[in-house]
């Protein structure tokens, strides 16, 4: 079942298609996607759908950012039905939260994740996808719509201390100086935004209480969709724990606001089991993360929640059937 994503992102695109000479309708046909797509926002719509055009897109400009250019016109109204509630949060650390529990209303394929130390905040975004690497393109555009939050709470001026990404340089910055500054790092560790801590808790001036109260009473009478599953939930949270080296039962099910015994109780009524949705996630992300060379060995293994090479060598030949290093070089070619 593919991940579902706000259709509002495929019109926004139709938009920024034509200053790049792109045909947009042409675009959605080349991907095999339907037309109503980029006239109607608030369809439900597979997640490669705008993965593909963006792609496609990328190289029908010679390489533009389009995400980017995307993310650079992006508008708060953007968010669509939840978006009257985030602009009357009280504060940005309320309106990410937000984000989480409205997720099924903008998109199934984004994590966001909040990490505090004493000094710095850092919002971790990752995607959600079935294709080997999410693509420059769709992150892009999510980290650059984060932003736009991030300055509708804190002020058109606010600038974050640092904006992160994982895949490499592009040839061309100038969108990414536009629109970040100049504390951009490619080549990082997380895709995400850095900010001082003390932002997450800065009041809203524009946050009311009661608005924001009548938006949360109408959004929760808004069709909640297909369900989401316990499974999925699992997922999406070993998705984000298991590079931080965590991902155990326990730390998901007190994710999920359960106990480990629920956790296990609820999945087994879906047929599935705790152990094999984590295998599954960590095949996929050691995949994706070795078929980067940028990333070591050693690396991989942290990311994937084993402390020792070793042990995460032996893991991974027991289900590829080679140790990563043979992998790799088989990737390679």
């Amino acid at each position: 079942m593919s991940t579902l994503i706000r259709s509002a992102l495929l019109v926004k695109f139709s938009e920024i298609a034509r200053t790049l000479s792109v045909d947009p309708e042409r675009m959605i046909r080349h991907v095999g996607a339907d037309r109503s797509c980029i006239v109607s926002p608030d369809l439900h719509v597979p997640e490669p759908w705008l993965a593909n055009v963006l792609d496609a897109s990328e190289q029908a400009s010679s390489g533009a950012a389009v995400g980017l250019l995307m993310a650079e016109s992006w508008r708060l109204s953007d968010f669509g039905p939840i978006s009257l509630l985030l602009q009357h949060q009280p504060t940005l650390r309320h309106a990410l939260g937000q984000l989480e529990t409205y997720r099924h209303l903008l998109s199934e394929s984004v994590l966001v994740h909040v990490e505090e130390t004493d000094a710095v905040a850092i919002v971790r975004l990752q995607l959600i996808t079935d294709r080997p690497t999410p693509g420059r393109q769709p992150v892009e555009l999510s980290i650059g719509a984060m932003l736009c939050l991030m300055k509708s709470m804190l002020g058109g001026k606010w600038k974050p201390r640092s904006v992160h990404f994982t895949h490499g340089a592009p040839a061309n910055l100038h969108v990414h100086r536009r629109l970040f500054g100049t504390n951009v790092e490619f080549g990082s560790d997380f895709d995400g935004i850095v900010l001082d801590r003390q932002d997450l808790d800065r009041p809203n001036p524009l946050g009311d209480v009661n608005l924001a109260r009548y938006a949360r009473e109408f959004l929760d009478q808004h069709p909640r969709g297909r369900r989401i599953s316990t499974a999925s939930n699992v997922r999406r949270s070993v998705h984000m724990l298991l590079p931080r080296g965590q991902g155990s039962i326990e730390q998901v099910g007190q994710q999920l606001g359960m106990s480990a015994r629920t956790l296990q109780r609820r999945l087994g009524q879906e047929g599935q089991e705790f152990s094999s949705l984590v295998n599954e996630v960590r095949r996929g992300l050691a995949s994706r993360y070795l078929a980067d060379l940028r990333y070591p060995v050693s690396q991989v293994a942290m990311l994937v929640g084993f402390a020792e090479v070793s042990t995460f060598s032996r893991w991974f030949s027991s289900q590829f059937g080679m140790p990563p290093t043979r992998w790799r070089t088989g990737a390679e070619h």
